[in-house]
């Protein structure tokens, strides 16, 4: 592609689709390399855009990090929204499912954002905290809505309570699935439902 055609192409992209498109070529390739391992150029010359142009969207790479691991847990709420009418234990089921295969697949990711929270790193960790309560919200108004549990049981202080520690409970199982890989998906996904149904019972 000629200077011109590059400019042409970049004039092409809104604002909001360039972002899109930085962020896309991010997420691919976290999932793919450590963290350190993905360099700002990298990123430019598949986006075809300059590392000026990235460092104006995302001042660090960490910054840029950050913004890829958000756009991602969006992504992962919309696929794992409750449905109306289907009771949350069913829901817990194909949630997880979805879940887990996505952190196998983001693999060197999920790692680095864990790694990157526990060292207090202040970006991940406000993304990190937006993400915990955004899941934690879900789960309870898929308990209020089913009929089993309903409001008055998810709106207590210990349901609530026991849906954030489930959460964390979930992700050092998630790391040390990886680490390990001895269980199945399927397995490390009962273990989970099991262990949510049982502290809510």
């Amino acid at each position: 592609m000629s200077a011109n055609q590059g400019e042409r192409a970049r004039r092409r992209l809104s604002t909001a689709e360039r972002r899109e498109q930085l962020l896309s070529v991010g997420a691919k390739l976290f999932s793919e390399s450590p963290y350190d391992e993905v360099w700002i150029e990298q990123v430019a010359e598949i986006a075809g855009v300059s590392r000026g142009l990235l460092y104006h969207y995302f001042p660090t790479k960490r910054d840029f990090f950050a913004a890829v691991v958000e756009r991602e847990s969006e992504r992962m709420l919309r696929m794992t929204a409750a449905l109306p009418g289907v009771p949350a234990r069913e829901q817990l089921t194909a949630g997880l499912d979805t879940w887990l295969a996505y952190v196998q697949a983001h693999a060197h990711g999920f790692r680095a954002f864990h790694r990157a929270d526990a060292a207090g790193d202040q970006a991940v960790r406000r993304v990190y905290q937006r993400s915990l309560a955004a899941q934690e919200r879900q789960i309870l108004a898929a308990l209020a809505a089913d009929p089993e549990f309903g409001p008055d049981f998810s709106a207590l202080p210990r349901v609530r309570l026991a849906v954030r520690g489930w959460l964390a409970f979930t992700t050092a199982v998630c790391l040390e699935w990886l680490r390990e890989g001895e269980l199945s998906l399927e397995e490390v996904r009962d273990l989970c439902a099991r262990a949510l149904l049982g502290i809510i019972a």
